[in-house]
């Protein structure tokens, strides 16, 4: 290997301080050590990588391309020191929170802003998932936290849950729907002639789940909950929605809440995460999300 991470250092230094002598001075060096490190570069790679014709010496363009590609190496470098650093104190290297698709991820980030701000190093990823699709990440490996999981986990365990809260779900109809103006309870046959929309479940692997749907309703299917509101706005069906998302619509009149003879029963929302988890970040969002206010946000109350 005629690349060393050392000599990449000395590339970057002097390409940023704009000498030898001043890389030489950062790094703690004599410009000789400087000088040398460059030269011996130059003859394992056989190539120039500094034009050293005028009063000071300029990168060449395979000197260019070895800074702008060493940098790289050198930031990845860096990160698996950190990595490495992070594992031995308890501190995981990477963390990844699934969010039911029942709560926005605008509620978590608050959240995530104060892990940042602590500055431990540990990477997050945020993920969506629907239905069983949300206890199937746990599950499956996929993430290590799961926050808003609905209904049973899939059976095995091998997972730790906490309750959340029971979310309310309302029957809206838009403006103008043959069900709007309707005054009296409506009934399962009400419904029924009319197209509902659904979420599709996220699962993978597990029998995907469906709620609040009759048998042979027709049904127009979306990805997210976000989509199924837009559609409901749209005047494209009817359906079951948690309360805490439609509010600004049912004041507005953008949608119509209606009474049925079958609410739906609001689901219990979990906080899940995989056992045997014992990293500290894991630990750190758990203790967090035992504060009741954080939680009655995450439920949007």
């Amino acid at each position: 290997m005629r690349l060393t991470l050392d000599a990449l250092a000395v590339l970057d230094a002097i390409a940023r301080k704009g000498s030898f002598a001043a890389a030489a001075e950062e790094l703690y060096r004599v410009p000789s050590a400087i000088t040398y490190t460059v030269s011996k570069l130059e003859q394992d790679l056989k190539v120039d990588l500094f034009d050293r014709s005028g009063h000071r010496a300029k990168l060449t363009s395979a000197g260019e391309k070895l800074l702008q590609e060493g940098r790289h190496l050198l930031r990845a470098a860096q990160e698996l020191e950190l990595s490495v650093k992070r594992v031995a104190t308890g501190w995981e290297a990477e963390l990844t929170l699934a969010m039911d698709d029942l709560i926005p991820l605008s509620r978590i980030y608050p959240l995530v802003a104060d892990f940042y701000a602590g500055n431990v190093g540990t990477q997050l990823r945020i993920i969506t998932e629907v239905l069983g699709g949300s206890w199937e990440a746990l599950a499956a490996g996929r993430a290590d936290l799961v926050i808003g999981a609905s209904g049973e986990g899939p059976p095995g365990g091998g997972y730790a849950t906490r309750l959340l809260g029971d979310m309310e779900f309302v029957f809206v109809v838009p403006p103008g729907h043959p069900l709007a103006s309707a005054t009296a309870l409506l009934t399962s046959e009400d419904i029924l002639q009319h197209r509902a929309i659904a979420v599709a479940d996220s699962s993978r692997n597990l029998p995907p789940r469906t709620s609040y749907l009759l048998t042979g309703q027709d049904v127009l299917t979306v990805p997210c909950m976000r989509t199924k509101l837009e559609a409901h706005r749209l005047g494209l069906g009817v359906g079951f929605v948690p309360r805490s998302l439609v509010e600004d619509d049912l004041l507005t009149g953008r949608l119509i809440m209606k009474e049925v003879a079958c609410p739906a029963p609001a689901p219990r929302l979990f906080i899940a995460w995989r056992g045997g988890n014992t990293g500290k970040a894991l630990a750190w969002f758990l203790e967090r999300l035992e504060d009741e206010k954080l939680l009655a946000c995450l439920m949007g109350r």
